[in-house]
């Protein structure tokens, strides 16, 4: 994070926001091989076949897009949401949308206040252990 805060503003940005989407779309695509690529029990693969999943999988896809970008402003939740997004099939055309606004939002907060808090938990510890 040090070499970060160190660049200008522009590139200490443009690199947490390339960060973060490789780290969420890598996320979304382990969620879609979870689902596809991943051996089930008879009785989840029944589940996950079913209608009731069905139903929340055309759900998810035209209404949890709005989950993605708000879960940026979270602390631990990104994860599980790139994940379910990408299990649950959220198509392309609403999940790159999404994620981008998302990335966005998260690369301003961690290029802002974030390396604020980085500098300053970074001198209270240089304080102590001096």
């Amino acid at each position: 994070m040090d070499r970060i805060s160190e660049q200008p503003y522009p590139i200490a940005f443009g690199a947490l926001f390339v960060i973060v989407m490789l780290r969420a779309n890598a996320t979304y695509w382990l969620g879609r091989g979870a689902l596809s690529g991943g051996r089930l029990s008879r009785r989840a693969a029944r589940h996950l076949d079913g209608r009731h999943m069905q139903r929340a999988q055309r759900l998810s896809a035209r209404y949890g897009v709005i989950a993605v970008p708000l879960s940026f402003l979270t602390v631990g939740v990104q994860t599980a949401i790139n994940f379910s997004a990408g299990f649950t099939r959220m198509p392309l055309t609403r999940y790159l949308p999404a994620v981008t606004v998302g990335g966005l939002m998260w690369a301003l907060l961690y290029s802002t206040v974030g390396m604020v808090g980085w500098a300053a938990i970074a001198t209270l510890w240089s304080g102590i252990t001096s």
